[in-house]
């Protein structure tokens, strides 16, 4: 029996072998795994953790946009306390609710009939604002609070941020106060909150609301009430001072408003009203809209090398929307690597888990990405490539907008920004409907014929009535460009490494228009010559750069200064511009440019008398940093005989 089953298996084994065989033999299309990208390979060795993802796109898109912050600003500067509003509110029982508030609050919460209209102004006007802003405080105010307590500041005054920013931590006003707690950039930096290029701390969540509860602190010691401590926060101390002393020494805020500025006197109020409707809303019908992540559902991860959020996006499948709203306090979307600063990314829990699981591959990637783009060229390397076959085009499309997507996830997939995208559709907020087209324009490199360059000996003399004249700058070469149709003055100078202003000033254009067909110069050699300044009494490398019109690195480049000290009745070596007024011709005849004796030569011969400066004089291109770099010398004392690498 077994013999016999054994023999079947085997039977059934070849049978199974020979017809796939024959299958595959009788089979032309073979079937090819499509190739994986960098970023798939990547993401396929991920270890991942199902935890519900706990921020949603288009949610966030709703909440973290504009235009709550734009209704209270306006509000609060154009609401008439004294203008009676009709609602169904008895005074009677607002009387009744606000002595309840007064009962449990550090701040003096009575009656006046300008809080009653502010109130039921709010109340009637702007429920479904209120309805957002009570769904985002459940993101904030665990945060408020215990940064509150921590400093024995009231937790009624997490309802400032309310007034002042909406809760957008993004917020800008007229002034440029910042952030949720918005901070002027003095005052920020009066409270250490780091504001450069990449961060602004005003917008970091837990560091300005730090700042923020040392600032009450600071005030209550001066005012000793907190009412006049939130108008001290609008207005500053010294208007405050002013409105005290105007009123006739008055400390009560109701008794100094009328002396105080027109936005603080509507500030209060509005901080009161606020307080009223959170404490109250099921009272008067306001549900919250659904709740968005909540702060323990989110952590911070130390980042060891930089990225942007368009990368962690692409990597973690997490919105750049999402990770704004996470991290405002990178303006630029970017995160920086500084090895003296540490700087943190705010993620929702399940993408924390997957981004520490993964961290080298992040990283690689990070990485890979940024060394893919594109490398900026020397002055050489671009006119060298005068004549390539390649050109930057603008080439627009339409996306149809469907059902569920944002303008944030169109950015992404089309490697342009909101900000872009709005300006290119006339759209004032990001909201969009879905089934509307929308303009996308990219740039293409495409191929196109090469450029004819020009190239001209200087003459003195006006050669022909087609001239053009170089204002105070000693020319000995030039090259010409024939423009060619879609050409701007922009392109051209980015081509040959020059300015647009450059290029306007050596052709006497006074506009950036011009016309294909023709000719600009393009490229100029300026002739410079030595001047000698001995060092005055209170002078400085600052004020000399200043005088001639130059940089400081350059000064010590020419002088060979390994610092800024600079010693009284030395000389300085300046290298200026000849001081003369130049025509330059175009000529027929065209003149090979001179080549350098040290072009072809990869080592220089130490001679009597030579510096390190004056080395790279002879050197076209080269500069002090780069004979230092390459010969690995610290200081600036060389030998004769010695050889050093001119080439990096």
């Amino acid at each position: 029996m077994n013999l016999r089953n054994t023999t079947l298996l085997v039977v059934l084994f070849s049978a199974t072998t020979f017809y796939a065989q024959e299958s595959t033999l009788a089979d032309v299309n073979v079937s090819v795994e499509p190739k994986l990208s960098y970023l798939d390979s990547i993401k396929s060795t991920f270890q991942k953790h199902d935890i519900a993802a706990c921020v949603e796109e288009r949610w966030m898109t709703e909440l973290s946009n504009q235009d709550l912050y734009s209704e209270m600003i306006a509000d609060i500067e154009n609401t008439n306390v004294d203008e009676k509003v009709d609602y169904d509110l008895s005074t009677e029982l607002l009387k009744e609710r606000l002595k309840a508030l007064d009962a449990k609050s550090a701040f003096h919460i009575e009656y006046n009939p300008g809080l009653e209209n502010i109130i039921k102004h709010y109340l009637k006007n702007r429920k479904r604002s209120y309805e957002r802003l009570m769904a985002l405080s459940q993101y904030y105010f665990p945060i408020f609070e215990e940064a509150l307590a921590k400093y024995n500041v009231p937790l009624e005054i997490k309802y400032l941020a309310v007034v002042e920013s909406a809760l957008n931590p993004r917020a800008v006003s007229k002034a440029g106060a910042t952030g949720l707690w918005q901070f002027m950039y003095g005052t920020g930096k009066q409270y250490n909150l780091d504001i450069n290029t990449f961060t602004d701390e005003r917008s970091d969540l837990l560091k300005a609301t730090d700042a923020a509860c040392q600032y009450m602190v600071n005030m209550y010691k001066i005012f000793g009430d907190w009412d006049l401590v939130l108008a001290s926060y609008n207005a500053g101390p010294g208007n405050v001072s002013k409105a005290i002393r105007r009123s006739g020494g008055k400390q009560n805020y109701w008794n100094i408003r009328p002396f105080l500025p027109k936005e603080t006197q509507g500030y209060v109020p509005a901080f009161l009203a606020t307080m009223y409707v959170f404490e109250y809303h099921k009272e008067h019908g306001i549900v919250p809209q659904k709740p968005i992540v909540n702060h323990f559902a989110t952590d911070t991860i130390m980042v060891k090398n930089k990225m942007s959020f368009k990368q962690i996006s692409e990597l973690l499948d997490i919105s750049v929307e999402q990770l704004q709203f996470l991290n405002p306090s990178y303006k630029r979307d970017f995160i920086p690597y500084q090895t003296d600063k540490k700087h943190f990314v705010r993620l929702p829990l399940d993408k924390v888990a997957v981004f520490t699981s993964n961290e080298n591959q992040i990283y690689a990637y990070c990485d890979y990405d940024f060394n893919k783009r594109e490398k900026p060229f020397s002055s050489q390397e671009m006119l060298a490539d005068a004549s390539s076959d390649a050109s930057v085009v603008s080439k627009t499309k339409y996306h149809k907008v469907k059902r569920g997507e944002s303008l944030g996830l169109i950015a992404q997939r089309n490697g342009v920004s909101v900000t872009e995208l709005k300006r290119w559709n006339g759209l004032k907020s990001n909201n969009i409907a879905a089934g509307r087209s929308l303009k996308i324009i990219k740039e293409e490199r495409v191929a196109v014929a090469p450029k004819k360059v020009v190239e001209v000996p200087v003459s003195k003399a006006v050669v022909s009535n087609d001239t053009i004249k170089v204002k105070s700058k000693s020319v000995e070469t030039a090259k010409f460009h024939v423009v060619e149709k879609g050409e701007s003055l922009f392109s051209i100078s980015q081509k040959y490494d020059v300015t647009s202003e450059e290029l306007k000033e050596w052709n006497n254009l006074e506009e950036e228009t011009i016309q294909s067909g023709s000719k600009l110069l393009v490229s100029a050699l300026v002739k410079q010559k030595t001047e000698n300044h001995i060092v005055q009494n209170g002078e400085n490398l600052n004020a000399i750069a200043k005088k001639y019109n130059v940089t400081i690195d350059e000064l010590k480049e020419w002088n060979e200064l390994e610092d800024n000290n600079i010693k009284l009745g030395s000389t300085l070596k300046i290298m200026v511009p000849a001081d003369e007024e130049v025509v330059v011709a175009e000529v027929k005849a065209k003149k090979p440019e001179k080549q350098s004796p040290y072009k072809s030569e990869k080592v220089y011969i130490v001679q009597k008398g030579d510096s390190l400066f004056s080395i790279s004089q002879k050197i076209k291109g080269v500069t002090v940093s780069d004979l230092k770099k390459w010969n690995g010398i610290s200081g600036k004392n060389i030998k004769p005989g010695m050889k050093l690498k001119i080439s990096g």
